[in-house]
Order: C-alpha cells, then sequence, then structure tokens
C-alpha cells in the first residue's frame, strides 16, 4: 500500500470510528433527552450531534473538495462563537432525526472527497491532515457529549467495567526531570496529525525540576479539604479566592459529604468517593491552591511535556511516553473503556522514561500556563479552530483523559479552557524546582 493510499485508509478509520462514538452516546437516548438543556454550561446533545456535521461540511466538502455547500442555512445554528452554550437550547435546531441525516449526507461526501483527491506536501492535505483533524475534531465533541451526560440528571444511562486495582511495581512520588533543551511541539511525521497550536516546534530550555510520579488522588485531595484549604485564602490567587467565594466552592463538582464520608455522582450513579483515584473535576483554581498548601506549584505546559515525552536515550522527545508505538489498553486508560479514572500507580508499560506514569489519558491535567501560539503559528484549515483563545484566558490542559479518544492523544496535543471550569475530566500534578 502506498504511503497515500496507508493516509487515506488511516484518516477513515478515524472518521469512521468518530462517527460510531458520537452514535453510541446519542442513538440510545430519546429526544427529549437530546433535546434538553442537562447543564447551563454545556450545549444540548443534538447541537453537537450537528455540528460535528456542519464542521466537516465546511471544513471538507466546501474548503478541501471544493463542492457547493449542502446546507449553509446551518452555518449560524451551528458556530460555537454566535450562541452561547446556555442558548442554544432556544434555537431551531434540527430534530434528532434530521441531524442523524444530515451526518451520513455529509460523511458520505466526504468519502467521496477523501477517495478522489490528490493528497500534495499542501499542509492541510499532507497525510490527509484536514480529515484526520475533522476526526479529532469529532472525537473532541464526543468527550463534550460525556461531558453534558455526567452533568445529566437523573438515572444511569451509561455502563462500563470497574477499573481493575492498579498493577504493583509503579512507584509513586515524585520524579526528577534533568535541566536542559528539548524540541517542543509536532514535527516530522506527526505532523500528519497534529492540529495547528501543537505546531511549530520549537526548542525550549527547561531548568531541572520535580513532577509527581502519578496525578493527585482523591485521599490527598480529601487531606486538603481537612485541613481548611477552601477556608484559607493563603493558598488562593486573588482571582482564585473571589471564585471560592462566588462560587461557593467546598470540595470537587459532584462530591458530596455523608457524615463522615465523600461520596460522588458519576454518571447518574451515587457511590463513595474512591482515594487511591486521581482526583477529578476541579478548576485551575482549586489545582493551584491545593499545590501551594501542598509546598508545591503546577508545572509549566513545557515542564509537563518534557516530563512525558523527552527520552534521554535517544536524544528527542517521542510522541508518547513509552515512545513511538500508538496507545493501547496496556499503556493508557483512554477512549471510554472505563467511565472514571484508574487507581493512581496503574499501566506500568505507559510510564515515560522519566518515570513519570499516566500522563495520558486517566484526567487531563490542569498547567501553570496560559494557552498562547507557539513562535511562528498560523492557523490550518480554521482560523477559528485555536486563535481566538489566544487572548490569555484560558489555561493549558494535557495528557488526555479516560474520554479522550486514542486518535486525540499524544504528548504534543493541547486542551485549555477558563481556569473555573470543572464540569470537564480534569485533574492535575504537581511540581516544584530542583535543588
Amino acid at each position: 500500500m502506498t504511503g497515500s493510499a496507508a493516509a487515506k485508509t488511516w484518516a477513515l478509520d478515524s472518521l469512521d470510528a468518530a462517527r460510531r462514538r458520537t452514535l453510541a452516546l446519542t442513538d440510545h437516548l430519546g429526544d427529549d433527552e437530546l433535546l434538553a438543556r442537562h447543564s447551563p454550561l454545556m450545549s444540548p446533545l443534538v447541537w453537537d450531534l450537528a455540528h460535528v456535521g456542519n464542521q466537516e461540511e465546511i471544513w471538507i466538502v466546501r474548503r478541501v473538495g471544493g463542492r457547493p455547500a449542502m446546507r449553509p442555512d446551518l452555518d449560524g445554528l451551528y458556530d460555537a462563537f454566535e450562541h452561547s452554550r446556555a442558548d442554544r437550547v432556544g434555537l431551531p435546531l434540527l430534530r434528532p432525526a434530521e441531524a442523524r441525516e444530515y451526518l451520513a449526507a455529509v460523511r458520505a461526501r466526504t468519502v467521496d472527497v477523501l477517495t478522489g483527491i490528490e493528497l500534495t506536501d499542501e499542509a492541510v492535505l499532507r497525510g490527509a491532515f484536514a480529515f484526520n483533524m475533522t476526526a479529532q475534531h469529532e472525537h473532541q465533541h464526543g468527550e463534550t457529549m460525556l461531558v453534558t451526560l455526567q452533568c445529566r440528571e437523573g438515572p444511569a444511562v451509561l455502563s462500563a467495567p470497574i477499573p481493575a486495582p492498579a498493577e504493583t511495581g509503579t512507584p509513586l512520588g515524585e520524579v526528577l526531570v534533568e535541566g536542559g533543551p528539548f524540541l517542543m511541539g509536532a514535527d516530522g511525521d506527526a505532523l500528519d496529525r497534529a492540529l495547528d497550536n501543537e505546531r511549530p516546534a520549537h526548542r525550549v530550555d527547561v531548568p531541572a525540576f520535580w513532577i509527581d510520579a502519578a496525578p493527585v488522588t482523591c485521599a490527598d485531595f480529601q487531606r486538603f479539604i481537612a485541613a481548611g484549604g477552601y477556608e484559607d485564602p493563603s493558598w488562593w490567587t486573588g482571582a482564585g479566592w473571589e471564585h471560592r467565594i462566588d462560587a461557593a466552592l467546598e470540595a470537587p463538582l459532584f462530591w458530596r459529604r455523608e457524615g463522615d464520608l465523600w461520596t460522588r455522582r458519576r454518571f447518574g450513579r451515587v457511590e463513595p468517593v474512591p482515594g487511591d483515584e486521581p482526583v477529578m473535576h476541579v478548576c485551575w483554581y482549586e489545582a493551584d491552591a491545593y499545590a501551594r498548601w501542598a509546598g508545591r506549584r503546577l508545572p509549566t505546559e513545557a515542564e509537563w511535556e518534557k516530563a512525558a515525552a523527552w527520552d534521554a536515550a535517544v536524544g528527542r522527545a517521542q510522541p508518547y511516553p513509552w515512545g513511538l508505538e500508538e496507545p493501547d489498553r496496556s499503556r493508557a486508560n483512554l477512549g471510554q473503556v472505563f467511565l472514571e479514572p484508574t487507581p493512581a500507580g496503574s499501566y506500568p508499560a505507559g510510564v515515560s522514561p522519566c518515570g513519570a506514569g499516566q500522563m495520558i489519558g486517566d484526567v487531563w491535567e490542569w498547567t501553570a500556563t496560559d494557552f498562547g501560539a507557539y513562535p511562528g503559528f498560523r492557523p490550518l484549515l480554521s482560523r477559528e479552530y485555536s486563535t481566538p483563545f489566544f487572548d490569555g484566558r484560558y489555561k493549558v490542559l494535557r495528557g488526555g483523559s479516560f474520554a479522550t479518544h486514542p486518535h486525540a492523544a499524544r504528548a504534543t496535543f493541547r486542551n485549555w479552557d477558563l481556569p473555573v471550569r470543572r464540569q470537564i475530566f480534569a485533574g492535575f500534578r504537581t511540581a516544584r524546582d530542583a535543588d
């Protein structure tokens, strides 16, 4: 199989995987559930359902394929910047059956474009990049829809296996990352999949530092709560303390104290908080306050990537903590196999060269860094994908979560959100300067 044929096959497989997950998350729900606003922070599920089709039509059918618009009347309805999530429930959205028909019609034309197009060295066509980006965008909305289902009130509509206890032999504590330069960001063959904000690769000199070998656990965070961490403004930034008061933060989202026991609501089920799992549903301000209380700090984005990807033995950063191989179930908790993080210390086969574990999957990890453009950045396929968020208001998250599809999980992938957001599947690990 030629390189072009292999790239097309991989892109088609990724598009198919994204669509299967989109439909699996929505086909079992009735129209009332799909049309409802389950949280003012989230869109109605039917909006996400049609939005991924509209973006696919704009990006692939129109821009890459040069075909006439199929439904230009939908562009405004499904423009993420034109209507807030809270307001989308009142829009004249496609009904679920109409949305599914639209998705299928767009996908048929996408496959036609992919089949007939010549892949060149142009950035949006190299390695079928535009099609890979479209698939990743749909995968990202698959995770967004899962967040919506977590926010949903009512009995459970999803189920999954319970993670096994962590395998023995994976050390916790902290690990040292040696100082020195490394190439941060995507380059080489990774450019076939890397989104615009992951580019260009650039040299960054990072002083030596220590970083947690695993994400901060629920038991760790309970100690912060018990020590009065939410009542002491000295651990919080000014903006963080103001938000803590305004939002009445007392514990991670979905947690509740029942006597001496902490419980959580997880996809419609109430259960004891598992102490050995990475803490989740905390905002950046909570993560930062915990780190200060612990005498540490959040890692910078560059520190996080170096800890995840730098391999001194080969003298370069690798696409995954374990090397070149694609993620699988032996290395990371990805792809909604479980509907929760696995215990700290899991996946010894996925540990990075410096000894940091679970850097891919389980929970997104807040970093200290504001989301911004790398030196030499230029938008690809859509200026609206990254550029509007380079305004200093968003914090970078890294690593993916249990809900992230493997095709959208790599050491260079950059996620971002406002520092007040808690409904996302986000946790953190801490760091400190080397002595």
